[in-house]
């Protein structure tokens, strides 16, 4: 089932679905201008909040693991006290892959937690996020590692 046929079903009962090759054709077709942004789909009610909150929930302290810190409150990465530079995205889903219970994360739970919004099945976001992170802390340290479980999703290790 492809994530076109996915997003269909998933949005079935809610309105009409227009699906559109550019902004300008949109525009033509509803007859005024078009606000873009970033589209949010319904989430389950077991679903987490969106990735702000999901990153720094209230009384999130420190995250400790080895030499790596994470405060999720002032949005800074530590290794060995030097500061990583990572964007924001990197930062929460460093975060989440290092918030307890640490182990596994599916990939379901990971774009849920991170992105906020529903996970359709197609991995190829999370994975070029994975790897620009794992370019980044092994550009720091051998010592931090992001693991893949084939076909389930990502683990930290932090020798």
């Amino acid at each position: 089932m492809s994530v076109r046929e996915r997003m269909v079903r998933r949005l079935d009962g809610l309105g009409t679905l227009v699906i559109c090759t550019d902004l300008a054709e949109l525009q033509a077709m509803i007859g005024g201008p078009v606000i873009s942004g970033p589209a949010r789909l319904p989430t389950t009610a077991s679903a987490p909040a969106p990735a702000l909150a999901a990153a720094a929930p209230a009384g999130a302290g420190r995250i400790n693991l080895g030499d790596l810190t994470i405060d999720p409150l002032e949005h800074r990465v530590t290794w060995r006290g030097e500061p990583l530079a990572l964007t924001r995205l990197e930062r929460n889903l460093l975060t989440q892959l290092a918030t307890a219970p640490v182990g596994v994360w599916t990939y379901q739970r990971l774009f849920e937690s991170v992105w906020g919004c529903a996970f359709l099945g197609d991995t190829s976001v999370l994975h070029s996020a994975v790897k620009r992170l794992r370019r980044k802390l092994h550009a720091v340290d051998d010592a931090l590692r992001v693991h893949t479980v084939r076909g389930i999703g990502y683990r930290l290790s932090v020798d």
